[in-house]
């Protein structure tokens, strides 16, 4: 508790975080670790990308530690660095997106392209790693829709200085002047890039209804459906999957770059691929959360194991679901706490 004390009390003070040694400092800037690594996630779309600079953010604020003169938050600082260190990330980098924001729908008989394994797919986010919401309801956008699939399409459709812009303001809350004084730009310049932002979003980000921003609770109906789903898969029942669907429904495996939408498309897809042959019993599916949406961990079976597949977000709206994107990429099953494999049963 003293040390804890002479942390807090060193912090008000011009250069006090310099006296710190790491223990002290740590103990006032991890708390901040999960906000800022979602921070990061909106900046970047990119989950392992963000660990990444969350740590980096941390370590430069250490070794920078006499540096932060007090006038400002220990909390207003880090994300300083963290921003900027994205912002100096994104300029290097490609901007990631979804098939479904890249290109037009393809047919049910089109053949499927190869895969693009080049880094420019948006990535999942685990619901647990989101900060409490202490958002005042003056915010535009709520930290769980903020990482919606959908609104992260829409997002990364934005240069990144009006991404961060927006972040700032519309879903962290921060004042003009703040967020001004963050980036490094005049408050007039802050307002001119919000204006941008809300433009381009407007056009490509439609909200869902306000019930559906509620966190989607599993209530009889909502559970009914998940476990539907997961028979369907696990059975490889394309008529149960497709019972599920809306009619415009939307479905996607990146890094393949296509989409397909429609009821009748995406069963026949699913039947020549995923569901193709002796399928039953082929997959394996474990519940969490992502983006705010209901997700699963994937695995196929092969040589006596469940082994990892990838990550599914599925979007549930009304009485069906919008949208299944699968994320083909096993490693990120270890971010979400799930296995790399299953035991045949």
């Amino acid at each position: 508790m003293a040390l804890r004390m002479r942390a807090e009390n060193s912090q008000a003070a011009p250069g006090g975080l310099g006296g710190l040694d790491e223990p002290a400092f740590s103990a006032l800037a991890e708390p901040h670790r999960r906000e800022l690594g979602a921070h990061c996630y909106r900046l970047l779309g990119s989950l392992q990308e963000a660990e990444e600079l969350v740590q980096e953010t941390l370590l430069r604020a250490w070794q920078r530690r006499a540096t932060y003169a007090g006038r400002g938050s220990l909390r207003a600082w880090l994300y300083k660095i963290a921003t900027n260190l994205c912002l100096d990330s994104l300029a290097r980098r490609p901007r990631r997106t979804l098939p479904i924001a890249r290109q037009g729908a393809s047919g049910r008989d089109d053949p499927i392209p190869p895969a693009i394994s080049e880094p420019i797919w948006l990535e999942p986010f685990p619901d647990e790693l989101l900060a409490p919401d202490e958002l005042g309801p003056e915010a535009r956008y709520s930290r769980q829709e903020s990482v919606t699939l959908a609104f992260m399409m829409a997002l990364h459709l934005l240069p990144p200085r009006q991404r961060a812009v927006l972040i700032l303001r519309d879903v962290l809350d921060w004042p003009a002047g703040e967020t001004a004084e963050l980036l490094g730009v005049s408050v007039p310049a802050v307002k001119s890039a919000l204006h941008r932002a809300r433009e381009t979003l407007g056009r490509h980000y439609q909200r869902p209804p306000r019930e559906e921003l509620s966190l989607r609770g599993l209530d009889a109906g909502r559970r009914g459906q998940i476990e539907q789903y997961v028979r369907a898969w696990e059975t490889a029942d394309v008529q149960a999957l497709t019972s599920l669907l809306l009619a415009e429904a939307t479905f996607s495996m990146p890094p393949l770059p296509v989409w397909y939408q429609g009821r009748e498309v995406v069963g026949a897809l699913v039947a020549r691929t995923v569901f193709a042959g002796e399928a039953r019993g082929r997959w394996r599916l474990r519940l969490t959360r992502a983006n705010g949406e209901t997700a699963f961990g994937l695995y196929r079976k092969g040589e006596g194991v469940y082994r990892a597949y990838g990550m599914q977000v599925v979007t549930f709206r009304g009485e069906g679901i919008a949208d299944i994107t699968t994320f083909n990429n096993s490693a990120l099953l270890g971010y979400f706490g799930l296995p790399v494999r299953l035991e045949v049963e």
